[in-house]
């Protein structure tokens, strides 16, 4: 049965905050007034106001509680019924154009309860508004409710007072049994979801983490709704317990409900026609059209969602898109590409510069009775066209994986790899060492692409786009310990098991070609790292320039904190730090992000030397001028090759005649694609090598 309450009419509008949660010697407006950002000094209003706006069909339950700026025009407000306290800023005779459409200002055809309006606001046809400020220059009309509750949250994971924890707003990301819940606020990061999904058995950092959530948001009862400077919206059914930001468009969407919009005049936020979204943070700069559906969500600034994607339980990282797809309880760092209709995400990690392609079901069948299962993926991850994978399954970084249906679960331990199912020979086959052999092109403009692509404006977190970095590097020297165990002296492939939960072999091609490639790579990540050290600090001998580097007896440990690389030693310094109560807030988390942001360049620095000397098998010591003279012509015919590679692989584009046959000419092939030697990133990555190759030389006469 609906319970359907009576109360008086002139009741209507007023007792917004229960009598039990309104503090002693408090109005029900004392919220409301520390709200109010007009700063417009209001007044009663006169007679002839009131004449005014009886003669143009509007009513109030007491004219009294109608409080106007000096610039009132009651002219422009017709066929209202005002409810409660209502404020009114300066009125012009004058309309409002966004884009094409164009409205007067003042206030019409609306029923208005107990809400705050800035100046020249244009309000048409809005069933029900209540309980809001609106700032200046907002353009509102057709809308069906438009209404705050006094113990709304706007998509955070806190409780009001005097509600019971079962109401709290939990976000079940990673794992579908929700035992990887986080609490969704206002300026969640990356970082902080996934520190907190992490970390399950650490009681005490968890509790610290509910406490830092509950403090971002005042728990006291009575908290209007907000509509920010000349943010527009129309055409919507029901936006219910949202806080939107400056600047933001609004347009048919069908329900916002318990949501925080962010938005502001450099970094506005859209959401188009058929859009629901329920519980969730929506970011800076964000982009939300055609029939989307959110629930239970945040997504991170700059961050997209399109055609009638689905996005549940899930984080979705800055610069990210998602377009068609569906994605249920994951996390996903930035720079996340999913496209089509079907491809699929489910109860996973993606740790960013990911790319899923149409067809993909990632996590699409359960092992067990319960839906427990997880999948974890690298930086780099990029399922092809139609590859269904199972829970669990861990991929490193930078993982291709061909077409077909993979039955078992995988734990890939060798990074860059192209990973295929060889139906035919029933074996599982392993190509390490792919992008740097086949498709270079590929892997540096991605890394190119992603870095240009960055967005925000608030670069809180540094983000790692290089394809070579200290996780990568980890990695690889990982997989060479498990690959010169595979080497033999017959051929270049080898076998082995274990990487697949099943009986049948796995196949490793080129076993001593990617031992060489993965060599190689180490030194030249080292190399490149210590001549940008050398260069930026404009030394003129070596035993200076050498006196700088410092070196530890093993390499550090990694990790991806939300794309942002954090040394192991320094993330446990933060938990202790947090569990001892010496960092009490998820602003002074966001500190020690910033501050690892500042010393990465140093501690990347120190990884690289120390990598160097490992894959070298040298000590410091015997890191001479005569041999950092060798490591530097190496890492330029790295170089050299790679660009080769970017151009070989893009070239194949236009020599293959499976490309070529669609077009009846070359020049109609050109015309469609472009130029082969007009290709800009190609042109700038020769440029790259050129400049490299003079700083080389340079460098070299000084040594």
């Amino acid at each position: 049965m609906n319970i359907i309450n009576t109360k008086t009419i002139a009741s209507l509008g007023y007792h917004f905050i229960p009598a039990e949660n309104l503090p002693k010697g408090k109005n029900e407006y004392y919220l409301r007034e520390q709200q109010q950002p007009s700063g417009n000094r209001y007044h009663p209003l006169s007679t002839a106001q009131i004449d005014t706006l009886v003669h143009n069909r509007n009513t109030s339950d007491n004219w009294n509680n109608i409080l106007v700026a000096e610039n009132f025009n009651a002219n422009l407000v017709r066929n209202c019924k005002f409810y409660g306290l209502i404020r009114i800023g300066q009125l012009d005779e004058v309309y409002k154009e966004f884009h094409d459409f164009k409205m007067p200002v003042g206030l019409y055809n609306s029923t208005i309860i107990s809400c705050d309006f800035g100046n020249n606001v244009c309000i048409d046809n809005v069933n029900y508004l209540s309980h809001y400020i609106i700032s200046d220059e907002v353009m509102i009309a057709n809308v069906g409710e438009l209404d705050t509750t006094n113990h709304s949250k706007f998509g955070n994971g806190i409780v009001k007072d005097g509600e019971p924890e079962s109401v709290r707003t939990w976000v079940e990301v990673c794992n579908e049994n929700g035992g990887r819940s986080i609490l969704p606020f206002e300026d969640m990061l990356p970082g902080d979801a996934f520190l907190w999904s992490q970390n399950r058995d650490d009681e005490a950092l968890m509790k610290q983490f509910i406490a830092f959530t509950q403090k971002t948001l005042d728990s006291r009862r009575g908290y209007y709704g907000t509509i920010g400077k000349r943010t527009v919206i129309k055409n919507c059914s029901i936006i219910k317990d949202t806080q939107i930001g400056e600047d933001a468009y609004i347009k048919g969407a069908n329900k916002i409900k318990n949501v925080t919009i962010k938005s502001d005049a450099k970094r506005t936020s859209q959401i188009g026609e058929g859009c629901e979204l329920v519980n969730g943070i929506v970011g800076f700069g964000c982009r939300i059209f055609y029939g989307v559906k959110a629930v239970r969500f945040v997504m991170a600034s700059h961050s997209q969602l399109k055609y009638g994607a689905r996005l549940i339980n899930s984080y979705l990282g800055n610069n990210a898109t998602i377009s068609c797809c569906e994605v249920l309880n994951s996390l996903i760092f930035p720079s996340h590409e999913q496209h089509h209709n079907n491809s699929f995400l489910c109860a996973s990690l993606i740790l960013g510069q990911s790319n899923i392609a149409a067809g993909a079901t990632i996590g699409s069948n359960h092992n067990s009775r319960s839906p427990d299962g997880e999948i974890i993926a690298g930086r780099g991850f990029w399922p092809g066209l139609c590859v269904s994978l199972k829970h669990n399954s861990i991929f490193p970084s930078f993982s291709i994986i061909a077409k077909g249906d993979y039955h078992f679960e995988l734990n890939i331990p060798i990074p860059f790899s192209l990973i295929s199912n060889d139906i035919t020979n029933d074996h599982l086959v392993i190509m390490p060492g792919y992008w740097f052999l086949h498709n270079m092109y590929a892997l540096e403009r991605n890394s190119w692409k992603y870095k240009d692509r960055d967005k925000r404006t608030e670069k809180i977190q540094t983000i790692e786009y290089d394809y070579l970095a200290p996780d990568t590097i980890n990695e690889i020297f990982s997989a060479l310990s498990i690959l010169e165990k595979l080497k033999t002296d017959e051929d270049d492939n080898a076998f082995t098991t274990g990487w697949e939960n099943s009986k049948r072999q796995i196949k490793v091609v080129k076993v001593k070609k990617s031992i060489a490639l993965f060599k190689e790579l180490i030194g030249y990540y080292g190399i490149c790292e210590i001549m940008q050290h050398y260069q930026q600090n404009k030394f003129t001998n070596f035993d200076s320039f050498k006196k700088s580097l410092q070196t530890k007896i093993s390499r550090s440990q990694w990790i991806n904190v939300g794309s942002q690389l954090i040394k192991k030693s320094s993330v446990q310094k933060l938990k202790d730090q947090i569990k001892t109560g010496k960092i009490n807030s998820w602003n002074q988390v966001h500190q020690f992000y910033k501050e690892q942001g500042k010393l990465y360049e140093a501690d990347k620095l120190q990884h690289a030397y120390t990598s160097l000397l490992e894959i070298n098998n040298i000590t410091a010591k015997q890191f001479t001028a005569e041999s950092f003279k060798v490591f530097l012509k190496q890492a330029l015919q790295t170089r050299e090759w790679m660009c080769k590679g970017i151009y070989d692989s893009r070239a194949k584009d236009y020599s293959n005649p499976f490309r070529q046959m669609v077009y009846q000419s070359n020049e109609e092939m050109n015309k469609v694609l472009g130029k082969l030697e007009d290709n800009s990133f190609i042109q700038t990555q020769l440029a790259a090598l050129d400049k490299m190759k003079k700083e080389v030389k340079s460098m070299i006469k000084k040594l």
